[in-house]
């Protein structure tokens, strides 16, 4: 397995709005290109075992502000501080595809970026997407979804995250996270096709310790009210996309799980859904051939 040390040792900084993110680019430059854009709490690591079954294609990846090895900032408590935000993020994907002047990408996205790919698909919608302005204009060329709160309203926080999403005390839960903790939170979410993998967790939780993240781990549940307050625009996107679309899903995953199906179903019907009744939350880390072979077809390999 890569750990985090050998993945971040690969990425280049690119500056957007004032932060250096890290991003990530594998695989033959020429190829078919896909762009993984990850969940929380951890970063684009995620993909490394999906990646090496691709070696065919062409990966770009990032991770999203207050993540991985990009910089993490103290969040704005009433002025000062950095203001964390989806929108901000699409804007570093936009960004990465600039950055390598990326005509076409197939997008992957999982958990908290299910929200980033609703953005970039509502500003494809809308006509701005990667539109010239910072460089070549980016088609995406279809999505794979993982995992993910498309609807805030099916969305079921773990017990950890409830405890971080109280404007109380949040912070001082997040003060007391260690790396136990903090595994037993993914423990709870795993699936059981393979046994939970402790060693992934410990590259988890080390990508997200990284600069101080864990501390972060309150405000970057910042997702949460922004699913909500953004819940038309994001789900006229997802239900209104003209791609290609597919869903892997993890159906024993208690957050955003095999309760999201039917709706889906139900009003996306143009998405294929290819349901993993064994997995849990994580398919990249659960079921990497799986997704790999998703990758693979929609991007032509």
């Amino acid at each position: 397995m890569v750990t985090w040390d050998e993945w971040r040792a690969g990425a280049t900084h690119i500056e957007v709005g004032g932060l250096a993110i890290a991003t990530y680019d594998l695989g033959p430059a020429g190829a078919p290109t896909y762009t993984f854009c990850h969940g929380y709490p951890s970063a684009s690591l995620d993909i490394a075992g999906v990646a090496a079954q691709l070696d065919g294609l062409r990966l770009l990846a990032l991770d999203m502000p207050g993540f991985g090895a990009s910089d993490k900032p103290p969040a704005d408590q009433g002025g000062g501080g950095h203001i964390y935000s989806i929108h901000a993020a699409a804007d570093a994907v936009e960004a990465l595809w600039a950055a390598k002047g990326t005509a076409r990408t197939l997008l992957v996205a999982h958990d908290y970026s299910v929200s980033v790919a609703q953005e970039l698909l509502a500003r494809r919608a809308e006509g701005t997407l990667a539109d010239g302005t910072l460089g070549p204009a980016t088609d995406i060329t279809g999505v794979v979804w993982m995992n993910g709160g498309l609807y805030p309203d099916l969305h079921r926080p773990t017990p950890g995250q409830q405890l971080l999403l109280d404007p109380d005390h949040g912070a001082e839960v997040a003060a007391a996270v260690d790396e136990a903790a903090f595994t037993n939170g993914l423990r709870g979410t795993w699936g059981e096709r393979r046994p939970f993998d402790e060693a992934a967790a410990r590259e988890i939780f080390r990508s997200m310790d990284d600069g101080g993240g864990v501390a972060l781990m309150h405000d970057l549940l910042h997702y949460v009210a922004d699913r909500r307050a953004h819940a038309d625009r994001w789900r006229s996107a997802l239900e209104g996309a003209d791609l290609p679309t597919v869903f892997v899903w993890g159906l024993l995953d208690p957050v955003s799980g095999g309760h999201v199906v039917p709706r889906l179903v139900d009003h996306v019907p143009q998405g294929r859904i290819v349901a993993l009744d064994d997995v849990g939350h994580w398919p990249p880390l659960e079921a990497p051939d799986d997704v790999a072979a998703e990758i693979a077809a929609l991007a032509g390999a």
